[in-house]
């Protein structure tokens, strides 16, 4: 796959390319000051400045095998990561926003991140526990997890709303993948998206008033890289969902928290395939 990762402006309708490499990239997530954009390749961090800089690489120590499964902390100081480097299964890392050694958050394996709270408090995850695919949340400084689905079909990719109210995630408890939120102490569970596509990683703007979610063919049931995918945008609660524009692309294109800190724009990749 040739990778292009690109910006598209929500109020424009534009979309505009800032890298494009031979290389597999994927989830870009935008530091708080907009000023670059966080992606793994290869096993590793990248950062990707949006002045032309060069791409450089994080020091991630001894976590080599790092997944699409990665973020940064509201107040900017920290990075989460997922890697299996130790245990041989996904566990969740914090380490220092200039890079350094992880610090492991899970002791349950597998574990894959894709929320920070606003306050900055506590990591949502997708874990797999007995082969049940279901939505946890832990404090960054580790502990006992919380189980907020208890296998209802497939649960993975939350993230938390700008409010801290809602927890958005995706789950096939009812046949087609369609996209639910919870609050975080487990109530007032609410499905978002009833249509015929599969619905996938909902992000909730910062500005909380849309949430930007990925979308499949109905007779997809996982999220494959090598798809044509479009990304729709509807209200928070799920009204006035349209359709932005189709992308070749799926696993890797907005698995984790995209939007830019005023909410205008969302980063994203659009593959190509190579012979």
């Amino acid at each position: 796959m040739r990778s292009s990762v690109e910006i598209y402006n929500v109020r424009t309708g534009r979309a505009r390319e800032v890298w494009q490499t031979d290389k597999l990239v994927e989830a870009p997530n935008f530091a708080p000051d907009g000023s670059t954009l966080l992606l793994n390749g290869d096993g590793l961090l990248y950062r990707l400045p949006l002045n032309g800089g060069e791409v450089a690489k994080v020091d991630t120590g001894f976590a080599v095998n790092c997944n699409n499964d990665h973020g940064i902390s509201p107040d900017g100081t920290e990075i989460v990561i997922s890697d299996k480097t130790e245990f041989g299964k996904s566990t969740i890392y914090v380490l220092p926003i200039e890079g350094g050694t992880p610090r492991l958050v899970t002791e349950n394996a597998p574990s894959y991140w894709h929320g920070w709270s606003p306050d900055g408090r506590r990591l949502a995850y997708c874990g797999i526990r007995d082969d049940l695919f279901d939505i946890y949340t832990i404090s960054v400084d580790g502990g006992p997890e919380t189980r907020l689905t208890h296998g209802e079909g497939r649960n993975d990719g939350p993230d938390y709303s700008a409010d801290g109210q809602w927890i958005y995630f995706n789950s096939s408890r009812t046949g087609l993948m369609q996209i639910w939120r919870v609050h975080p102490d487990g109530s007032g569970l609410e499905q978002v998206t009833s249509d015929n596509q599969g619905n996938w990683f909902a992000h909730p703007s910062p500005r909380n008033d849309k949430v930007l979610i990925l979308s499949y063919d109905p007779s997809v049931f996982d999220h494959p890289r090598d798809l044509d995918v479009r990304l729709r945008l509807a209200d928070m609660d799920g009204g006035n969902l349209k359709t932005l524009f189709e992308l070749f692309g799926g696993q890797g294109t907005i698995n984790v928290p995209c939007w830019s800190p005023d909410g205008e724009e969302f980063a994203y990749v659009r593959y190509f395939p190579v012979a």
